[in-house]
């Protein structure tokens, strides 16, 4: 398997995208503005539930993709923290159970630590 240079790039520099990804991404990202998780809308990105550089076939394909953020709000990085489990060498194959969970959890926490004591 192609693995990546450091913790820091997204993809092996041999994987090539197709030249139809930027027409893809757009129409996606159009339809999914807001990170799954957090629910931002700030530098979010089309993630591929199933790297693109392993299965080449799920590249443009709609249901391989998850909008996560970069944003870092409050801190998280959820393309890197859920998308690839904080490094992005990894690859989180429940990403779409893990966002949803964690969606939930951040849209229904307590305010404050009075409501749950």
């Amino acid at each position: 398997m192609k693995t990546v240079s450091n913790a820091t790039e997204k993809h092996p520099a041999s994987a090539k995208r197709s030249g139809k990804w930027p027409t893809v991404r757009k129409a996606f990202l159009k339809d999914h503005p807001n990170c799954a998780v957090c629910g931002g809308n700030k530098k979010v990105e089309v993630h591929h539930k199933h790297p693109f550089h392993v299965h080449p076939e799920l590249e443009l394909e709609p249901t391989n993709f998850i909008s996560l953020c970069e944003n870092d709000k409050d801190g998280v990085n959820c393309h890197l923290l859920f998308g690839h489990l904080g490094n992005f060498k990894s690859v989180n194959l429940s990403v779409e159970a893990d966002a949803e969970n964690w969606n939930k959890k951040i849209t229904y926490r307590p305010k404050n630590a009075t409501e749950v004591c």
